[in-house]
């Protein structure tokens, strides 16, 4: 028997637009997902899956974690035409959209199968089977996501669109940042999303070419602000960040809501995150006294609430 681990993360500025070579700063968070694997007799594998997730998440997203299972399993090079694999996943990461539950189920099963098999893959080997996971959730990744679950802590991202090696680069915030993280209760396909987007940019080529530059400037002030714990500025950015996804139609009414919410009742400001069109929503906040008058404030209004610290 095996186990592993991979953590969620949150993307702090950058979602949608990582897919086209822009950096995008990612944190990984506390909770993960486990992955335990047992060989038995037989052939193939069998999933149990006790993730807490949002309502009709799991259901939702079942074809697409069992494509990411295969797509690990065969990475690894694990026959399973002679032995059945048992995995469970369970760990308090909350499957949802924005959380990257999707790689950390891939990060935790290539752990779990690495551990299984005594196959020391490196890290940098288990990311790139988590990748391959991930193909299945968003067709052509960006690769942060699952970056964030195997390495953790605060990552500076920049996809190669060439093929080469991914800039990752570790960032060290100058403070500790309380977030809330909202749950819209909405799961939307990302590999949807990322569709309608390439569509709306290839219709759009100048109106693109001005967001993409004003996001660009927007991440260098935001890694130069996480690096000198500049809390205000960080949120200003946040909400800057926000409104650009608005722009490429990824934020939808609910969305707008919550960040509206939090920025009105003392967040330094808030933002989607991940997907989009439902999803979840970051918020940051200046003490943890504010993170926790900031989600119950969203919690009264219906919304599934969590804080963590990032950095």
């Amino acid at each position: 028997m095996g186990t592993g681990k991979g953590y969620g993360k949150t993307i702090l500025f950058g979602e949608h637009f990582v897919v086209y070579g822009l950096p995008a700063i990612a944190s990984a968070l506390s909770s993960y997902t486990s992955a335990d694997l047992q060989i038995e007799d037989g052939k193939g594998w069998e999933v149990i899956d006790n993730r807490p997730a949002t309502p009709g998440y799991k259901e939702k997203k079942y074809d697409e974690a069992m494509q990411s299972i295969k797509n690990v399993i065969e990475f690894t090079n694990i026959d399973v035409g002679c032995q059945k694999l048992k995995i469970t996943f369970s760990g308090d990461l909350i499957a949802a959209s924005g959380v990257g539950a999707s790689a950390a189920q891939a990060t935790s099963l290539a752990r779990a199968i690495n551990d299984t098999f005594t196959l020391m893959l490196s890290d940098e080997k288990i990311n790139e089977a988590a990748y391959e996971g991930e193909k299945a959730y968003h067709g052509t990744p960006s690769g942060i996501d699952n970056t964030a679950s195997t390495y953790g802590g605060l990552i500076w991202f920049e996809k190669n669109l060439n093929g080469g090696k991914n800039k990752i680069e570790m960032v060290k915030s100058g403070n500790k940042i309380p977030l809330i993280i909202a749950n819209t209760g909405i799961t939307a396909s990302t590999a949807e999303v990322v569709v309608d987007v390439r569509k709306l940019k290839e219709a759009n080529p100048l109106k693109f070419e001005k967001i993409f530059s004003d996001y660009h400037n927007l991440a260098i002030d935001a890694k130069i602000a996480l690096l000198e714990g500049d809390m205000k500025t960080i949120g200003r950015l946040m909400t800057e960040n926000h409104k650009l996804l608005q722009q490429i139609t990824v934020s939808a009414e609910v969305n707008d809501k919550l960040v509206d919410l939090a920025i009105k009742n003392g967040a330094l400001g808030a933002k989607l995150t991940g997907t989009g069109r439902g999803g979840l929503v970051i918020a940051l906040a200046e003490s943890e006294e504010i993170q926790r008058n900031i989600a119950d404030i969203i919690e009264k209004e219906g919304f599934e609430v969590w804080k963590t610290m990032i950095g």
